[in-house]
């Protein structure tokens, strides 16, 4: 469970609070400056929208409807090398791109081959190569090897834990209030009566002390021009940048943005998705503000449990796909180009005559951000991360 301040205090009884703030929230100096974001795209994001090969000689043809303008024509989608763009949604992270801070990934996947949302983000989150093969969270491991001093370097920022953070290495998290706010008066009084409790006492000490984070993090946020999902998007992408950048903060970070299941009137410049990667776009660049100078130090990965159907259904939208695309962002990303080994969108070359073909283990560009961003020796990421990934590793994805 997430826990705040006014979670902790909303409780008719310590024992609930106890159970609440159970090994969640300790945080301190972490060792590393190094910071890393997942971002977590539930639904299943249409690469082929999200960057779009304009330059395949069958995109057009194949997409029909979904199909967006040539950037030649200077509407549409944005160029970003002559064969991939992005859609104009995304926009605000062309800058990014052309400074080297955007680095797209595409025609990648997880092991995964089926279209079950359920065992798709379960591969996503766990990494092994098959639906329940795994109970904790790669993350989660990833965070094991790193040394904390006994510290806790995970942040959770949403409603739950989400998997990949699961494990046996405790990890923070943070979610928005439920609960009616306590004023500064009762919680005096609350850290008085338990100031002598050695479990309750240093636990509500740390919830007041994540929480102001929060507040901190959120404070001045106008909300006023953006739509709930993107105002929600925004908001934690605001606290876990303040939260990260703290001195005794996290170092890695974890998000969901649920949405990314279009099966109608999916949209092209404008519509359904579009309005999605709209609050994509602005929460990430939140993060970024956030972070401030951390953002050197950081690197984002937006990752999906599976691509989308290459042609248009008869609603207007995309069914569950295959091959999908990613983007990694931040100061220490070595962006400026799309990452693909493109299969192409042939008639002949598609992924069971319906979807891109995946090219590229998603697990290899994780890999090779553990290995390069956070530093873990190669031979633990293999053993402990991914044992069951593949052998191939990639470079080049980090800033040197």
């Amino acid at each position: 469970m997430a826990v705040s301040r006014r979670m902790v205090l909303g409780g008719t009884a310590c024992a609930t609070a106890l159970s609440v703030l159970d090994s969640r929230l300790a945080l301190a100096d972490a060792v590393t400056d190094r910071r890393f974001v997942l971002v977590i795209l539930r639904g299943g994001l249409d690469g082929l929208a999200a960057v779009p090969p304009y330059g395949d000689r069958f995109y057009r043809q194949i997409r029909g409807g979904l199909a967006l303008d040539d950037p030649m024509r200077g509407t549409g989608l944005a160029d970003l090398d002559g064969f991939f763009g992005l859609h104009p949604a995304l926009e605000p992270l062309v800058p990014w791109y052309r400074s080297g801070q955007l680095l797209p990934v595409h025609a990648v996947a997880t092991p995964y081959r089926e279209r079950s949302h359920f065992d798709g983000q379960d591969l996503l989150e766990t990494g092994a190569d098959r639906p329940g093969g795994a109970r904790d969270g790669w993350l989660n491991r990833a965070i094991g090897l790193l040394d904390g001093g006994g510290r806790r370097l995970g942040l959770a920022v949403g409603q739950t834990v989400p998997l990949v953070l699961r494990g046996d290495t405790p990890v923070a998290s943070w979610s928005p209030a439920i609960l009616p706010e306590a004023d500064d008066a009762f919680l005096d009084r609350l850290a008085m009566l338990y100031r002598d409790d050695a479990v309750f006492g240093p636990m509500l000490a740390e919830a007041v002390s994540v929480d102001a984070m929060a507040e901190s993090a959120l404070a001045g946020a106008d909300r006023r021009s953006s739509g709930r999902r993107a105002a929600e998007a925004a908001d934690l992408a605001r606290v876990a940048g303040g939260m990260l950048a703290a001195p005794d903060g996290p170092r890695i970070a974890v998000l969901e943005v649920s949405g990314w299941d279009t099966h109608a009137r999916q949209g092209t410049e404008t519509g359904q998705l579009a309005r999605s990667l709209t609050g994509l776009a602005g929460g990430l660049t939140e993060l970024r503000a956030a972070l401030g100078p951390a953002w050197r130090e950081t690197i984002v990965a937006v990752v999906t449990e599976f691509g989308r159907t290459v042609a248009p259904n008869g609603t207007g939208g995309t069914d569950h796909g295959t091959g999908a695309a990613a983007l990694l962002a931040g100061g220490r990303v070595a962006g400026g180009q799309v990452l693909a080994d493109w299969p192409g969108l042939a008639p002949g070359r598609l992924y069971e005559g319906r979807d891109l073909a995946p090219t590229l283990d998603l697990r290899s560009v994780m890999t090779a951000l553990l290995r390069e961003h956070l530093e873990l020796p190669a031979d633990a990421v293999s053993r402990v991360v991914f044992p069951d990934g593949p052998a191939a590793s990639l470079t080049g994805l980090v800033a040197a």
